[in-house]
């Protein structure tokens, strides 16, 4: 007996299943139509950003989650007694995603850690991934993310990394700007010096928004 064929899954399908997941996460704070639009653009954002289109379906997911997680806080639909800090960096490779990684392990669950970038790269900077992997901090798995309106009105800190970076200006939030060397480029050797740089100014971070626990 011959096998049975099946069509291929095509994009609209995992969209629609992803959605299906999304909608069940945030039953009672948000309509489907609003999770399927959010899925549906957070996959066009990556699109446009990512070549790599085979786990695309994953990232859309991840993405999408975020921005509708973010989108809750703004509207004050979930509440939380964290802070939320937001890394900004171009191409969301490099500075910015070592310095959420950093803050994340420091703060231990006790901050909301966002980055994006308004250019995002293809992928995090291999050399960055190594410098970090020396700290026991695996980044391998992340992705540069477009920035989104909703994830500055979602953070009560939005620290650009020294690139020139504009943000969306929003009243209430505080606005930093590190001024940090560009590690693309560089070499694990070069990297490790901003990569220090980065957790010291991490640290003094989290002393100020947690001066009680950190």
């Amino acid at each position: 007996m011959e096998s049975q064929q099946y069509p291929p899954i095509g994009p609209d399908d995992l969209l629609h299943r992803i959605a299906e997941r999304l909608a069940e996460r945030f039953v009672g704070v948000f309509s489907r139509e609003t999770v399927d639009q959010y899925v549906c653009d957070s996959y066009a954002l990556l699109d446009r950003t990512s070549r790599i289109k085979a786990h695309l379906p994953a990232l859309t997911e991840n993405f999408a989650r975020e921005r509708l997680t973010a989108l809750a806080h703004t509207q004050e639909l979930i509440v939380s007694d964290k802070p939320t800090v937001l890394f900004v960096c171009v191409h969301n490779a490099g500075r910015s995603q070592m310095a959420a990684a950093l803050l994340d392990h420091h703060a231990a669950g006790r901050v909301q850690v966002l980055s994006a970038g308004s250019a995002p790269a293809d992928s995090v900077n291999p050399a960055v991934v190594e410098a970090m992997a020396e700290l026991d901090l695996d980044i391998s798995k992340e992705y540069p993310k477009p920035l989104t309106t909703e994830a500055v009105q979602a953070s009560d800190v939005v620290i650009t990394m020294g690139c020139g970076d504009a943000c969306p200006i929003f009243p209430g939030k505080r606005y930093l700007d590190w001024q940090l060397e560009d590690p693309a480029g560089k070499g694990v050797e070069a990297v490790r010096p901003i990569r220090d740089d980065i957790d010291r100014r991490v640290q003094g971070l989290l002393a100020e928004l947690l001066p009680a626990t950190a």
